[in-house]
This record gives structure tokens, sequence and C-alpha cells, in this order.
């Protein structure tokens, strides 16, 4: 349960990795416990990027919990909707939404939808039909710039994101119009609905496309938290053009049935296994 802030307070950021792990590991239980309720989702999304997210949530992103709205906070914009599921988790667990609230998950009437609408507190953006989130995001920043404001603009999009022409549109704009304060993070989990994007559509080299496109590029593991945290570091001390971290992350990280399950872009998990997955994710470290 995070600590209670202020209405004036700016969410506490951390580098220390001990404290981000117990973040990540938090949100993986607020994942399984949402996942549990419907019995089936994009549960794997969730605890895949679940480190990335704390790195993000928790050590670079400016925001006031009790005041979401605020203009001069950061952005974090989700274009992968169905990963809603995970962004849910790093939400409560910043207490920009209620902890409680997670377990209205996918009901009717709940704000909390399997695909994260904007309608719903911290939310940024609509996802659905993917590659529309970098377009927004680049849109987001240049708007930013023209009112003087300082804030940065994250967006979360994923490796079969990168197949969608939209995508490389917008990626040309945030390098003509040299917009430093946005950072693309690209998880890269080889896996989408159809199977692994090498078979659907090829996107390799990631890293070298995005560089020559004019963007600073760094490809680090999306599970290693003193990597995540040098890159972003070095964000800091690279001025003038877009970032682009590529993050190559395991789907169902924390859970090793779920890890091991050969698709698991969208999972349907048996009642008697909510238990099992539960204790594999205490007993990873």
């Amino acid at each position: 349960m995070p600590a209670a802030v202020s209405a004036a307070a700016s969410l506490p950021l951390t580098r220390d990795v001990t404290a981000l792990r117990a973040r990540a590991k938090a949100m993986r239980r607020h994942v399984l416990r949402m996942a549990e309720i419907v019995g089936q989702g994009y549960v794997g999304q969730g605890l895949g990027i679940a480190d990335g997210l704390a790195v993000v949530y928790f050590s670079e992103l400016r925001t006031r919990p009790a005041e979401p709205t605020w203009p001069d906070r950061d952005r974090f914009v989700l274009s992968i909707g169905h990963y809603a599921i995970g962004l849910y988790a790093a939400l409560a667990e910043a207490g920009i939404i209620p902890v409680e609230e997670l377990s209205t998950y996918g009901a009717d009437g709940s704000r909390l939808e399997m695909s994260a609408p904007e309608t719903t507190t911290g939310v940024e953006m609509t996802g659905g039909s993917l590659g529309h989130g970098l377009t927004q995001s680049v849109g987001m920043a240049l708007g930013l710039r023209l009112q003087g404001r300082d804030a940065r603009v994250f967006n979360l999009l994923s490796d079969g994101e990168c197949q969608e022409g939209s995508t490389w549109e917008a990626a040309l704009a945030g390098a003509h119009h040299r917009l430093d304060r946005l950072i693309a993070i690209i998880d890269c989990n080889n896996q989408q609905a159809d199977g692994a994007p090498s078979k659907v559509m090829g996107i390799e080299p990631l890293h070298e496309k995005w560089a020559a496109f004019g963007w600073h590029t760094q490809r680090v593991s999306g599970h290693d938290f003193p990597a995540l945290l040098a890159a972003f570091a070095q964000i800091r001390a690279t001025p003038g053009k877009p970032h682009a971290i590529v993050v190559d992350t395991l789907m169902g990280r924390g859970v090793k049935a779920f890890e091991e399950r050969e698709k698991n872009h969208f999972i349907r998990v048996a009642p008697d296994e909510w238990a099992l997955a539960n204790r594999q994710l205490e007993e990873t470290t």
C-alpha cells in the first residue's frame, strides 16, 4: 500500500534498486489479483513490463498522485492499450488510483477496462488499434514545448507496433522537431496475437532502425534494474534529439508456469492454476 501523499506533493522518486524491485513485485501481485478476477487476459504483458514500469513511475515520472491533471506533470502514454492491467498496477502502487479499485477490473461499469480508456484517472490516451501512441506523444511533446513547459512524454509501445507505418511517420516527426523531452520505450517480448513478430513481419534490427531515424537509441534488458537506470541517466545527458529505449522482456516474468507457455499473448488460466501462479511469484527473487 503506497504511503499517503499530500495534495501538493509529487510522487517521491528513487534510484534504489532494492526499492524499485519491491515496487515491481507488488505490481506483479496486483496483476495476478486482477487477472484472477476474470480468469484470463493479458496477464503475460502485465507481468513482463512490471520492472520497466516500476523504473518509469518510481524513478523518472514527475507526477502528483492527488493532482493527476497537474499541468506540469510528465505524461505516460500507453500506446498498447491491452497492457492496461500493468498500467493499473502501477497507478495503484503509485497512489493515483485506489488499490481497492483493482478488485473491479473488467467488471461491468468499472473504469478499469481490459483496454485502458483515457476516462480513467492517470490514463493519458485510449489505447485501441496499435500505431497511434507515438503520433499522439509527438503532438503532446510539441504542445508542451509551445506552452514553455519542461515536462517529458514517455510512450510505451510494442515490438508488434513497429510494424505500423504510422509509428515510423511519428518517429520521423519526432526527430525532425528535435523533441528531446520525448522518450519511446519499445517492449520487445517477441510475441503478438498471430505469433512471433519475426514470423508475422520482421522488424529487427530495431536498435539500428530507431537510430537511423534520428533517435538517441539504447537497447537493454527490461528486467535489469541497473541497466534501465543507466539508460535513463544517459537520456538526461543527451539533449537535442528524441530518445528510444528498446527493452527485451519475458512475458509472464516471475511466474514460471506463464513464462513457459508457448503462446502467452492472451492467457486463459484454470481455477486451480492461480495458487501455483501466486506461489511461484513469491518464490521469485
